[in-house]
């Protein structure tokens, strides 16, 4: 694997069950309680979260569904294949990435309960943001190796 650069080492990141590096930057004040929710919540949920996420070149997370939407929004380095999709054999791979004139897109929605996963697509590590709404918990998480 390839060693962590300084500029992500300053990000203060953890080690992400699903692979990658991240930390939390964001948790709503606000709390959606289970009657302003879908009925497949099972508790008050915060009503968005945010992480940085980081890929080091060749790094990928593994597949894996949020109960909520989740946006990716692409800062720095090698774009990001996004794959997703309702089920994981007809998942769609799309470019995260800032090269627009490549067809690359500096934000992308992954809908509630896809299955998704990401790959670095270069030599340079990459720089993500996730925004999950309503926000992440671990129980609406499920993760497949």
């Amino acid at each position: 694997m390839t060693e962590m650069p300084e500029w992500v080492r300053r990000l203060d990141l953890a080690p992400h069950p699903e692979g990658g590096w991240f930390r939390e930057t964001w948790r709503s004040d606000l709390t959606l309680e289970p009657p302003a929710l879908p009925s497949h919540y099972d508790g008050p949920r915060a009503a968005g979260t945010a992480i940085l996420f980081a890929l080091l070149p060749g790094q990928e997370s593994a597949w894996h569904t949020v109960r909520s939407a989740e946006l990716w929004l692409h800062h720095r380095g090698s774009p990001v294949a996004l794959e997703f999709g309702p089920v994981r054999e007809r998942a769609t791979a799309v470019l995260l990435g800032s090269d627009i004139e490549a067809g690359q897109h500096p934000q992308l929605l992954v809908p509630a309960g896809h299955w998704q996963r990401a790959r670095t697509r270069g030599a340079e590590p990459s720089l993500v943001s996730c925004v999950v709404v309503p926000g992440f918990d671990f129980a609406d998480f499920a993760l497949e190796y």
